[in-house]
């Protein structure tokens, strides 16, 4: 049953006014809201074929104007937000505001903002709109399976600013849940969690990751000189059409509150050789009737979950493509670093391609164990388990990557053989030690060109039932090989030590605001 107290100061501000839950705004309500807060602008977003979040200013100067804008939307160049993919002479695009999306802009004070769906000249949901592909997916798999797939995302970035006293330092790699004084960004931080509960409610937590640099060398000046600190965002479970909309919107304000401050926010896959790269885990939850059903009476796995991550195994070369689409990529999925470079899954280990996490699945009301004297019960004892997803990078383009992931589940929920997959690609907490047991596990892609290559193999996965269209397939296929980083590794192995590092930082820093 939905949460409908607004009370909470990180409630959503627009539900605190309406008395109404962001799903039942309607257009009258939002009008309310321009009356009453004095807006001044519509702010329409859209994530166009880079990933990221594009916007289109509408100024309002009488409620008739704003009813038109909200009932209409606008007209927009498709051509300009999808090159090379959308022909100019058929360019023009509709962007129609979801109401449930609206959120007043932090960062622009008389503005009301929406996230915006495309629509064609028909009013069809434009094909190649990377919302659209996972819409598609979506309905595709509740139609299959009767179940809805639930996903969070772990969203790892890097926040770049100018030195200063040297003061408590942050020692390398030392970062993990650290805290003020040496945690340098708590404010920033704070800022950041505020803002994305407040629009999206799905924040879980946020902390210091491992990764940290006293001083980053680079050629690239907006960096070189400056401290890095690493910090990771945990988000609460979604519907995956929704959590793709909130972290695209999550990124967005992630890098503005960054500028506010006079940083630099960045969601690089790596900065530095032999510190943490920027990770973008997600985590898979398979709902029935709004129960989690990923564990079975006997308290292991349940057979949808081993399908999932069969279905998962089957795709997971493939979906580099969309999740992996840089060459400083694989510079981070290497070993070591607590990230996959083979295809498996188990139980706990951060090695692994595909990891089970504790979930309270056999456990409940631990704080009775803390705190003997409490004897309530808690409310919620539904399960939490869920299976970790952990190849994907920083410069994922999400709708596209979750559209995939969700083409995997599907797959693996109807396709027989996905028992047999989550049962010969199973390795025991303990087989990481042994390397001629992990020599038994294909290989991830070394490389965005041998990623596209395998893409373009495995092509059918993503077009069945028209799901992808052709030309977003070879337009990722084109774009991994447009990176030219096939034989990178064996070229940076080859050179000595202070010419190799200054190679890698070079691609590691051309890419710092992809996605």
């Amino acid at each position: 049953m939905p949460d409908n107290n607004f009370s909470y100061s990180l409630c959503n501000p627009l539900s605190a006014l309406l008395n109404k839950a962001p799903q039942d705004f309607g257009r009258a309500d939002l009008i309310k809201i321009i009356e009453q807060k004095k807006i001044e602008r519509i702010t329409f977003h859209y994530t166009a074929l880079d990933g990221k979040l594009k916007e289109l200013r509408l100024p309002v100067s009488s409620r008739k104007q704003a009813e038109s804008i909200l009932a209409e939307g606008e007209r927009v160049d498709g051509s300009s937000l999808f090159k090379g993919m959308v022909d100019p002479s058929l360019s023009d695009l509709y962007v129609v505001p979801e109401f449930k999306t609206s959120f007043l802009n932090p960062f622009d004070q008389g503005s009301l903002d929406f996230i915006c769906r495309y629509l064609t000249k028909d009013g069809e949901p434009a094909p190649f709109a990377l919302d659209n592909v996972l819409k598609r997916a979506v309905e595709l798999f509740a139609e299959s399976s009767s179940l809805t797939l639930y996903a969070l995302g772990e969203l790892e970035f890097f926040v770049i600013s100018e030195k200063d006293k040297n003061t408590f330092p942050l020692l390398k790699q030392q970062g993990y849940h650290q805290s003020a004084p040496f945690m340098k960004s708590g404010e920033i931080l704070n800022e950041i969690v505020r803002l994305i509960t407040q629009i999206t409610g799905a924040v879980k937590y946020a902390h210091s990751e491992n990764g940290s640099i006293d001083t980053i060398q680079s050629s690239n000046e907006e960096i070189d000189g400056k401290r890095a600190e690493q910090l990771e965002m945990e988000f609460l479970p979604k519907p995956i059409g929704e959590m793709a909309d909130a972290l695209v919107l999550a990124r967005w304000l992630i890098r503005n509150v960054a500028f506010q401050h006079g940083c630099l926010a960045t969601f690089t896959p790596k900065l530095e050789e032999g510190i943490a790269g920027n990770g973008f885990h997600f985590h898979l939850e398979l709902k029935k009737a709004g129960k989690n059903i990923m564990v079975g009476a006997d308290g292991k796995l349940s057979e949808p979950s081993l399908r999932l991550i069969g279905g998962l195994i089957e795709y997971a070369d493939s979906l580099t493509a969309f999740g992996n689409t840089i060459s400083s990529s694989y510079l981070r999925l290497v070993p070591g670093q607590e990230a996959p470079t083979r295809i498996c899954w188990s139980d706990l280990n951060r090695n692994a391609l595909i990891r089970v996490p504790l979930a309270w699945s056999s456990l409940r009301n631990l704080s009775r164990i803390v705190n003997p004297k409490e004897r309530s019960e808690a409310g919620d004892t539904e399960s939490r388990q869920t299976v970790e997803l952990r190849t994907p990078d920083g410069s994922a383009l999400i709708h596209l990557l979750l559209a995939g992931v969700v083409m995997a589940a599907e797959w693996g929920l109807k396709e027989s053989k996905s028992l047999g997959l989550a049962k010969k690609f199973y390795a025991k907490a303990d087989a990481f030690a042994d390397k001629k047991f992990l020599k038994a596990f294909p290989l991830l892609p070394a490389s965005c060109v041998e990623s596209g290559r395998i893409l373009l193999k495995k092509r059918s996965l993503y077009e069945r039932e028209g799901i992808f269209s052709p030309a977003i397939i070879e337009y990722m296929a084109k774009l991994l090989r447009a990176e030219d980083d096939e034989y990178l590794a064996k070229k940076l192995s080859s050179l000595s030590g202070k010419e190799r590092l200054h190679q890698m930082r070079r691609v590691m820093h051309k890419d710092l605001h992809r996605h």
